[in-house]
């Protein structure tokens, strides 16, 4: 059995295109959800029910103005929003979706790239992408982007390290950096949300600062920093900047339901997609649920919660595992 590179360029082809539809659509699900949990509408004038409002948005983005300020660094400001999507749709590529299928004389896996480190090239790819939020307000040659952009840095900093303890438990349970057998190992035993639960919530949690989400949506909270480091974008740039941050959401709701829910693992093997699409939107909903009811926090709360309660527990939580592991 072989998977020849056709397979994992069509493969590469669908995800892309998938991902992308779904991030326009749960741009349209999340308005409808909080209009209808602070009882008042959603979209509903683009399209029968506003299922058509995604496309709308895109069309406006299109042909808005792409303006930039005359002293901008032109190729800087350019490629950052690029760069932020583009890392954004790779790390998604070693996400298994699935246990892998045998069609004919072919064996076609789960996953477009099953990589032994998968866990360490996913947080490698959304390091990559911060530089494209750091980098455009920085060439944005704004006061106010610059501004948005240390705050960005600052915050993404604070959880990324956090982010990074909380997986260290499933990663010494597993044995193993790959995604894959991460899953596995969940298949043949118990899911590690059971175990690691401490690791589950610092893990939640860092990933709601590192996407920029509220109650942590200081770097662009529009009510009182102007836009961050967005400040100076119109268009479709600014589109590929939100694109950027909402696909990420997404692949960091895609790892949760990977490392913790047992990813593609269900009552039938033969349907393992729909079990890693059903639990992938349930954390999507926690998301828009925690966005629709918690106020935004402080900086100095945000920075301190980072800093003083969540890097402490997933420290220990990691210790903790590892000396059971030992242990045992």
């Amino acid at each position: 059995m072989n998977e020849p590179w056709w397979i994992d360029a069509v493969k590469a082809f669908v995800i892309v295109n998938l991902l992308l539809l779904t991030f326009a659509y749960m741009t349209l699900v999340e308005r409808k959800l909080i209009g209808r949990m602070q009882r008042r509408y959603g979209p509903n004038r683009a399209g029968p029910r506003g299922i058509l409002q995604p496309i709308a948005d895109l069309m406006k983005l299109i042909r808005k103005e792409s303006f930039y300020p005359a002293t901008a660094i032109d190729v800087l400001y350019i490629t950052a929003p690029a760069l932020s999507a583009a890392t954004a749709l790779a790390a998604f590529a070693v996400i298994p979706f699935g246990e892998g299928w045998h069609i004919g004389d072919y064996y076609i896996s789960g996953q477009v790239a099953n990589v032994s480190i998968g866990l360490i090239l996913l947080f490698a790819l959304g390091s990559v992408g911060i530089y494209g939020f750091i980098v455009g307000g920085w060439a944005s040659d704004s006061k106010y982007s610059l501004l948005g952009a240390m705050r960005t840095c600052a915050q993404l900093v604070s959880y990324e390290v956090s982010l990074a303890l909380s997986v260290l438990g499933v990663v010494i349970m597993a044995g193993s950096l790959s995604l894959v057998e991460i899953v596995r190992e969940q298949e043949a035993n118990w899911w590690f949300a059971l175990p690691q639960f401490v690791g589950l919530l610092v893990f939640f949690i860092a990933g709601i600062a590192e996407t920029n989400r509220a109650p942590f949506d200081l770097p662009e909270a529009e009510s009182e920093l102007v836009q961050g480091y967005l400040t100076e974008y119109s268009g479709m740039r600014f589109g590929l900047f939100s694109m950027a941050e909402y696909i990420n959401m997404i692949v960091l709701s895609a790892l949760c339901v990977t490392l913790f829910f047992g990813g593609w693992v269900g009552p039938v093997d033969a349907l393992s997609p729909l079990w890693f699409v059903l639990k992938l939107l349930v954390v999507i909903f926690i998301f828009i649920w925690l966005r629709t009811t918690l106020p935004r926090l402080r900086y100095d709360q945000l920075m301190a919660f980072g800093w003083k309660v969540l890097l402490p527990v997933a420290t220990i939580n990691a210790l903790v595992t590892a000396a059971l592991v030992v242990a045992l």
